[in-house]
């Protein structure tokens, strides 16, 4: 079986911006030693190099289904709209405008959830990805109360083990960044 280990990097590490110099995360390097960086890219290798676990189609119509909603995930949700809400640097303009395309954006979602359980007939990397991004919703600012069929979703997905400790992992890493930088 395959073992792949992580890496904590913090935003000040130079190793790590020698591995991507727009000091982005994931990096992944696969066994032939080449690196991916983009989040799509990442996800469907790793579902690749799993396919026990069944977390991507083997191709066809349903495997460019997964690539578009990756896709959507990582442009409309998590750069266009969450990025600039928790980017601290952000101008109040940048702030507006993201907050401006929430509603259609996860309007889109509430749609799609309205008789779906998963974003694709079950639960793949892609729902990973989104349950990752909408976690960020109440650091950003975003109710999704608003959005019942969104809510139900990622109630659902937080309550699958991998995924309830996945965010587990991610609150502890943000409070121990958060004590690094007070401490700083």
């Amino acid at each position: 079986m395959r073992r792949y280990e992580s890496k904590r990097v913090l935003a000040d590490d130079s190793d790590f911006w020698a591995l991507n110099p727009l000091g982005m995360v994931p990096v992944l390097r696969t066994e032939e030693g080449e690196l991916l960086k983009e989040n799509p890219a990442v996800l469907q290798y790793v579902a690749d190099h799993f396919p026990a676990a069944g977390l991507a189609p083997d191709g066809g119509p349903e495997r460019y289904r997964l690539q578009q909603w990756l896709n959507f995930i990582g442009t409309e949700l998590h750069k266009g709209i969450y990025i600039p809400l928790l980017d601290e640097k952000a101008p109040s303009g940048a702030k507006d405008y993201a907050r401006g395309k929430a509603a259609l954006r996860l309007g889109y979602l509430d749609r799609h959830f309205a008789d779906h359980e998963f974003l694709l007939e079950k639960f793949s990397v892609a729902d990973a990805y989104l349950v990752t991004v909408l976690n960020w919703s109440q650091a950003s600012g975003i109710d999704l109360g608003e959005w019942p069929n969104v809510l139900a979703y990622f109630k659902r997905m937080t309550k699958r083990p991998s995924v309830a400790r996945a965010i587990a992992e991610e609150r502890a890493l943000y409070a121990e960044e958060m004590e690094r930088r007070k401490a700083a």
